[in-house]
């Protein structure tokens, strides 16, 4: 195995090349499910490397085999490539050509970064001991998600472990972290359709507010949390989403809900959903209204196989210094590659990209965010001394 100098040498060559890759995918965005020419253009790169790649993998993925001349188990990598319905804000040369759509999430990066580990491992094949599988998954940001049909096509038949990296705007450059066990929550999302009686508003005795209705259920599902769930076992109900009426004097007849749920056990998220269900069922009745309920399933949570992330406590401290590697603490937000995670051990780790002399200040999901791109370099460096790590023993 080469050196971690070494590698970090031969990536940082590869810098210039990560930051181009990237700013070129910013500026042209796709959403889920729609990475057509995404997807089209990765494939190029590989090419261009020499890279043995499988197009049309779960949808838009593609698959990349790199089998080294020396015996040794197979190890995933995986990146996504899709983007997010946001309007790009920042002012630069590399902000999204498309309007309404923008890479606010980092995948960017890790596509970027990937391409690298695949430039990488492609000319170091004849001291590569086993298999390298790097996947370029679509579809991250969407639920159902791009994991499962990226499984569904065969990607960690005879995996040994996992790997995925996710730039992270909140800690700052030089800095990674992650945590074993529970890492990050599953989600799901619900729609709920009040129906009332509209009417006048001098005249509320002859309706079915279905506002006064909404309200009642905004506050009253709080009391899940509160009241029903075990202090012990995080959880959160949120509602993004409340629309009804259009204007002063008449009261709404229809009003719509959204909201999202979040837990890190399975016992936790059938009864919040149990609870959910039956108070709105029970308020909308007691108003004489009725409702249209969907809830949809999401992600499950991701959690790290406990030996995989003691590696990564050791490997990144090796990298980056302990005081750089954080155990970071349990987060709601969610992510598809729970879905390898329940398949294969491995680990998700965060990687710091944060920095406001660059302007990298903004949390994910906002119109101006954007990653100090230095942070690619680590992305590669620690996904590839995690496989060759996992490879030595």
């Amino acid at each position: 195995m080469k050196t971690s100098g070494y590698i970090k040498e031969q990536l940082q060559r590869l810098y210039p090349d990560m930051v181009r890759w990237r700013r070129h995918l910013h500026q042209n965005p796709e959403l889920s499910f729609q990475e057509v020419h995404t997807s089209r253009w990765i494939a190029e790169q590989l090419k261009a490397f020499g890279c043995e790649v499988l197009e049309g993998v779960g949808g838009h993925g593609l698959l990349v085999t790199i089998k080294g001349d020396l015996p040794g188990p197979v190890v995933a990598l995986r990146a996504d490539i899709d983007a997010l319905p946001i309007q790009d804000e920042k002012d630069c040369e590399y902000r999204s050509k498309v309007p309404g759509v923008m890479h606010a999430c980092g995948h960017d990066g890790h596509t970027a970064a990937l391409l690298a580990v695949a430039c990488y491992y492609q000319q170091h094949k004849a001291e590569l001991a086993g298999e390298r599988r790097l996947l370029f998954q679509p579809a991250e940001e969407q639920t159902p998600g791009g994991a499962v049909r990226m499984i569904e096509d065969g990607v960690l038949e005879g995996v040994d472990a996992i790997y995925g990296v996710h730039l992270w705007a909140p800690i700052p450059f030089g800095a990674t972290s992650t945590k074993p066990g529970p890492f990050m929550a599953a989600a799901d999302e619900f729609t709920l359709e009040i129906i009332g009686l509209g009417g006048h508003g001098g005249m509320p005795h002859k309706t079915v507010d279905t506002i006064v209705i909404g309200s009642s259920l905004v506050q009253a599902v709080q009391s899940i949390v509160g009241r029903n769930v075990d202090p012990l076992k995080p959880a959160v109900i949120t509602i993004g989403s409340f629309q009804a009426g259009t204007t002063n004097n008449v009261i709404a007849e229809r009003c719509v809900m959204k909201g999202t749920v979040r837990t890190f056990d399975e016992e936790t998220r059938q009864l919040t959903h149990a609870r959910l269900e039956q108070i709105i069922n029970h308020t909308c009745s007691m108003h004489g209204a009725k409702f249209d309920y969907h809830m949809r399933i999401g992600y499950p949570p991701v959690v790290n196989d406990e030996k995989e992330a003691s590696r990564f406590f050791r490997v990144s401290g090796e990298l980056f210094g302990e005081a750089n590697t954080i155990q970071s603490e349990a987060m709601m937000v969610a992510e598809d590659f729970s879905y390898y995670l329940e398949q294969v051990p491995g680990c998700f780790m965060f990687v710091g990209a944060g920095n406001e002399e660059v302007g990298a200040t903004f949390a994910h999901h906002h119109p101006r965010f954007d990653i100090d791109e230095r942070g690619m370099v680590h992305s590669a460096q620690l996904l590839i001394q995690m496989a060759e790590d996992f490879v030595a023993g």
